[in-house]
């Protein structure tokens, strides 16, 4: 397996390989061109292409599954979150899947401040674990919503607070291990080579007893805080307690597979205050890193001003570059001295000092979204792991970003450096080229320059990420080739057979090969969205996704993305796994049927287009446009799904009904269970779903006769109505879901707004933002639809859309479906939601007085295209006061509806909106500004949900609730 054979090679092993496992283990077994696409990529440059993929369910089914491997010769690749940065979780053989089953915290010790943990549990889960003790694990990267512990230890992960606390190697105490020839080993701190096979004793003894002068001059200082680099061999020296649990950490996979982890825990401070601190530029901030180390902290992090959006570079203090300074103390008025304290010691050019829990998360988010922000320059050039986590002594950092600086200039190159600089580590994504010959062959250059600048730097090519296949290959620069020797034959004594992780740390791959990149379509790929983010390129908007898989966080409250995912946890179903099978359709090599692949559609099957992705992930993927584009071409020429017809042209059905006033009888016959029961099977409908009931009275039906009225009156009054002043004027856009399904938010809109002393005009023509088509992929129609609109709407006035989704559609589907209209783009912009209209056109109006309790939902389309700070400032001025859930109804237009999603469409509302609704205070008003959630609340928690406007219009001074007009 040394030889880096091809997945090609084992090609015919393959049916044999499979039956043996299925025969073995009791886990997953899964070689379907899916689950094999799922893992060919992690959060690197890099792909390579497994056989098939293994989720064990205990140790014994990792040894069986390693004895079946071995007989076959296959390799094998642990993988956790799959968010390594070097291409050490990708391989050709097996991948060992450990966060299906073995994700477990099996106990915490709090006296001992201990825990034992399974190599597949998320780190966050066993931070809440050990939370209810006062303690924590103290290594955190930044993806610590999704990595794991088998993870950390594989990489010897460090994270911002291993000021403090130390890197994993620093917090492992002992391992449990199984090599690939079947060999059990227990290493623990402080017993030297006891644990391991006589074998492997003998051979790791006479290693270090024959090398003791190498081990103790030709490896780095141990003082270099993120040595991360190679094996740390000097770990096995006499004097430092021939230390193996350190040794092992950061292997890489490349040694032994974790089956169980003892680690420490630490206290967590009672109280912790963050300061930030401004600076001019980089350097002066990275001069200024080390200086702070003396008074203790628990971080000391960095970060420039073009890895920050320009509305949350509003919340940092003066400057162009700021470390973010976390202290402790044993409580919130000592944590606050301390952090004053360091913020006089520090010579910054401006200061920020928070206290506040919620403050100080909001900051922390910025620095932690770096690590995908990273990757799109501010002018959106794509940018590139590779030199990602480099690492020097703090006190060399700021000389050696301006070198840094100095060499990505001479290469012509761009990059926003940011990271840990209290310990000299720094993360980079750099803008090379890696989809020419030409630009991989100055990515190799590059690679080879900055290798020699950091070893010059006493630094460590890896400080945090581990080597892989991004710096394996220049391994001998920064050791020496006698020390590379020495780690060759240190796996050969674990793995003789080269089983486990070939190409990585040792006989590496070379850097530029397997790049994820050389797959891909060498031209645009003919589309119907503008994409105009990626230059109209649906291939660079796939590649969008770099794998940090902030998607496949579980953990409630942090924020939509991806609905699906959190219910199932089946990496098909997150935002990364869907980007993943469109990259592989692309690449046409395991999912062969491009646009047709039946492996893409059922991945897209359960995205609820939420778009929860667009603001959520740290690289803007939008999923739900690339489902809509896909369902297009996937359905071209061919019979659509019953659902298409029925949900995806409602728009059509509900006019029709409405124009022959059919909405009495079409109510009394869904009420009759038989023919409503075969209405849903024609309909492609879930049987378990009630069809909402029509109006009886649609809302521009309504709107007419008021029009009529106001007519009458003013021919009576022998006048017409004043011209309304253009700054009161304001366009109701009459949605499908607003018009014939929830007139009255509609009329209750008209009697806030007038209360207002805004003009209402509603258009005199039927319009659509097209939302129904998209959503189903009938992008023909949907233009077709949007184009109609554009012909009824102005652009000089403020449309105001009471349905979030058709707002968002019109906001950002409009103008991407017809780039090439430019009264898209001016429709787009001008429109606007219910508060908003309020606080731009009526801003000294003062809403009625409620003081009631509020619980619900903000929409997802809301929450990721919208935004909601409008409605909250509204809802405060109402005296509405309470927090609505985030997360996804799980009904999300024709998603939940359709028949077959309803288990899942459930399960999203049992994550958040339900249990909020269960909690809501007595008398509270349930607020749901969506149609879809506050169907989703009718049906499942059978109650009543209102839209803002409604809640409003019931408090005016002389509402009625007939029409929620005055």
């Amino acid at each position: 397996m040394g030889d880096h054979r091809s997945h090609d090679s084992h090609r015919g092993l393959t049916g044999e390989l499979r039956a043996s496992l299925r025969a073995s283990v009791r886990g997953d077994v899964d070689f379907t061109a899916s689950a094999r696409a799922l893992t060919t990529m992690d959060a690197s440059n890099y792909r390579r292409v497994p056989l098939g993929t293994v989720a064990p369910r205990d140790a014994d089914d990792v040894a069986a599954a390693l004895a079946v491997c071995r007989e076959h010769g296959v390799p094998v690749v642990a993988r956790g979150g799959g968010t390594s940065i070097a291409g050490q979780a990708t391989g050709e053989g097996v991948v060992l899947d450990f966060t299906r089953y073995m994700t477990d915290v099996v106990r915490i010790d709090p006296e001992a401040r201990t825990a034992v943990v399974r190599p597949g549990v998320v780190l966050d889960t066993l931070r809440a674990a050990a939370d209810a003790h006062g303690l924590t694990f103290g290594p955190d990267p930044s993806t610590h919503g999704r990595c794991t512990l088998g993870g950390m230890i594989g990489n010897n992960a460090c994270g911002a607070h291993s000021v403090a606390w130390g890197t994993t190697a620093d917090n492992v105490l002992s391992l449990d291990v199984l090599t690939y020839g079947g060999e059990h080993a227990r290493l623990d701190k402080g017993r030297g080579l006891d644990g391991l096979p006589a074998r492997l004793a003998r051979g790791v003894r006479a290693l270090v007893d024959g090398h003791l002068a190498l081990l103790r001059t030709g490896f780095p200082s141990p003082t270099l805080p993120r040595r991360i680099s190679g094996y740390a061999l000097d770990a096995l020296l006499p004097e430092r307690g021939t230390d193996l649990v350190r040794a092992f950490t950061g292997t890489e996979g490349t040694l032994g597979l974790i089956t169980e982890a003892t680690v420490r825990l630490v206290a967590t401070p009672a109280a912790r205050a963050l300061v930030v601190l401004g600076y001019p530029d980089e350097g002066t901030a990275a001069d200024a890193a080390s200086t702070l180390l003396p008074h203790k902290p628990l971080t000391v992090e960095g970060m420039a001003a073009d890895l920050v959006p320009g509305p949350d570079r509003d919340a940092l203090p003066k400057g162009t570059a700021w470390l973010f300074v976390e202290v402790g103390g044993a409580t919130p008025g000592a944590a606050a001295a301390r952090a004053e304290e360091l913020r006089r010691a520090a010579a910054a050019d401006g200061h920020t000092v928070l206290t506040e829990p919620a403050a100080q998360r909001a900051l922390w988010r910025v620095r932690e979204d770096a690590a995908g922000t990273a990757t799109r320059l501010p002018d959106g050039g794509e940018a590139w792991p590779g030199w990602e986590d480099c690492a020097v002594p703090p006190q060399r950092l700021g000389a050696y970003l301006r070198e840094f600086r100095a060499l990505l200039g001479r290469h012509g190159l761009r990059g926003a450096p940011f990271g840990h600089f209290g310990e000299g580590c720094v993360h980079i994504r750099v803008d090379v080229d890696l989809l020419t010959p030409a630009g991989v062959r100055r990515y190799r250059d590059f690679s080879h320059d900055m290798a020699d600048l950091v070893v010059a730097h006493g630094g460590s090519l890896s400080g945090e990420h581990g080597d892989g296949q991004a710096r394996a290959e220049l391994l001998p620069r920064m050791y020496g080739t006698e020390a590379v020797r020495l780690f060759e034959r240190f796996k050969d004594l674990w793995d003789p057979a080269g089983g486990l992780n070939p190409g990585m740390v040792v006989r590496p791959y070379p850097l530029d090969r397997n790049l994820r990149f050389e797959v891909l379509p060498k031209g645009p790929v003919p589309v119907e969205f503008g994409y105009p983010e990626d230059g109209g390129d649906f291939t660079a908007a796939v590649r969008r996704c770099v794998g940090v898989a902030k998607c496949r966080e579980t953990t409630a409250g942090t924020g939509v993305m991806c609905p699906s995912y959190r219910v199932t946890r089946d990496e098909r179903h997150s935002t990364r796994g869907r980007a993943r099978l469109l990259h592989e359709m692309l690449a046409g090599e395991l999912v062969t049927d491009g646009w047709r692949s039946e492996e893409v559609r059922e991945a897209l099957d359960l995205c609820l287009a939420c778009k929860g992705c667009r603001s959520d992930c740290p690289v803007g993927v939008d999923m739900a446009t690339y489902k809509a584009e896909f369902l297009h071409h996937h359905y071209a020429g061919r019979l659509r799904p019953a659902a298409h017809y029925s949900m995806g042209r409602l728009p059509v059905w509900l006019r029709a009904a409405a124009a022959v006033r059919a909405a009495p009888v079409l109510n009394g016959l869904a009420r009759v269970r038989p023919l409503a029961a075969a209405a849903k099977r024609l309909g492609g409908i879930a049987p378990e779903r009630d069809i909402p009931p029509l109006a009886a009275e649609p809302f521009t039906r309504w709107w007419r006769g008021q029009e009529r009225q106001r007519e009458r009156r003013d021919s009576a009054h022998h006048h017409g109505s004043p011209l309304p002043d253009a700054a009161n004027r304001v366009i109701l856009f009459p949605d499908t879901f607003t018009d014939h399904l929830s007139p009255g938010v509609g009329r209750a809109a008209v009697a806030v707004l007038e209360d207002a002393g805004l003009h209402v005009t509603v258009p005199d023509r039927p319009v659509c933002c097209g939302l129904t088509w998209l959503s189903t992929g009938q992008l023909d129609r949907a233009r077709a639809v949007m184009r109609r609109t554009l012909d009824v709407l102005p652009s000089d006035t403020p449309v105001l859309v009471l349905e979030p989704s058709c707002a968002a559609t019109l906001r950002t589907d409009l103008p991407e479906l017809l780039p090439d209209d430019p009264r898209a783009a001016r429709l787009a912009a001008s429109v606007r939601t219910f508060a908003q209209v309020l606080e731009e056109r009526a801003p000294h109006w003062e809403p009625p007085r409620v003081d009631r309790p509020v619980a619900g939902q903000t929409h997802c389309h809301q929450h990721a295209v919208l935004g909601d700070a409008a409605e909250r400032r509204l809802r405060q001025r109402a005296g509405l006061h309470g927090d609505l859930s985030g997360g996804c109804c799980g009904l999300a237009g024709d998603f939940g509806f359709t028949r077959g999603h309803y288990d899942v469409s459930v399960a999203c509302a049992e994550e958040q909106l339900l249990p909020a609704l269960r909690r809501a205070p007595e008398g509270a008003y349930v607020l749901a500004d969506g149609f879809s959630c506050r169907t989703q609340i009718r049906q499942l928690a059978f109650t009543e949900s209102l839209h803002l406007a409604e809640v409003l219009a019931r408090h005016l001074p002389s509402s009625t609730s007939s029409t929620g007009r005055k």
